[in-house]
């Protein structure tokens, strides 16, 4: 990129051979057109696209849950950037034909509080039972936190249940949705938030056993 202020030229602006010009405060500035490569159709090239499209398309589907996920935004951030981020390209498996969302390795939450220890995630009668450790003792964790549980179904419905973090040693947290199977469950998350809101531990997926 060149910058230059000529009294003769004025401010500068438009398209100019394989140059684009614009002003910025008192300055020209001059910039170099991007050279298209001879395949922009790669299967590589497919692949990152195709990638890329995953990732937005999984941010939308969990509504507003990425927004509480992600509260530790900077300015200039959203949640859905910090989203993004987190899962390009770690949470994308390009082993087969076409790329897939790995979600064991999907982060749907992430800040600075200390992640949730499962000690325990299974099918129960009333819907996905987790059992978590408290932790209280760590610095940075509060027994006022809110611990929240998420789960998508096969058929892409949202599940969720917050409650607060607690002082017993082991606690509990259960996703209601009586008869659910283990095989009708895509994926389910735990993280923390705390208890105004301002911050996340990042998510621990959870696997659950039938």
């Amino acid at each position: 990129m060149a910058v230059a202020q000529n009294p003769m030229t004025g401010q500068m602006s438009g398209t100019v051979a394989n140059f684009v010009t614009s002003t910025r405060g008192k300055q020209n500035v001059v910039r170099s057109k991007a050279f298209k490569p001879r395949n922009a159709n790669t299967e590589s090239q497919q692949k990152q696209r195709g990638s890329f499209k995953l990732i937005v398309d999984e941010n939308q589907s969990w509504g507003g849950i990425i927004d509480l996920g992600f509260p530790e935004v900077a300015e200039g951030q959203t949640s859905s950037n910090l989203f993004m981020v987190a899962n390009l390209p770690k949470a994308i498996d390009k082993s087969g034909a076409e790329p897939v969302i790995d979600y064991s390795k999907l982060i749907v939450a992430n800040g600075s509080l200390p992640v949730m220890v499962i000690t325990e995630a299974s099918i129960v009668a009333e819907g996905i039972s987790i059992g978590y450790k408290t932790n209280v003792i760590i610095p940075k964790i509060n027994e006022t936190d809110e611990v929240v549980a998420i789960a998508k179904t096969t058929a892409g419905e949202i599940l969720i249940n917050k409650k607060v973090r607690g002082v017993e040693a082991i606690g509990t947290i259960t996703i209601e949705y009586p008869g659910i199977q283990a095989a009708d469950v895509k994926c389910c998350y735990l993280f923390v938030r705390s208890a105004d809101g301002s911050k996340a531990s990042k998510s621990v997926f959870v696997p659950l056993i039938p």
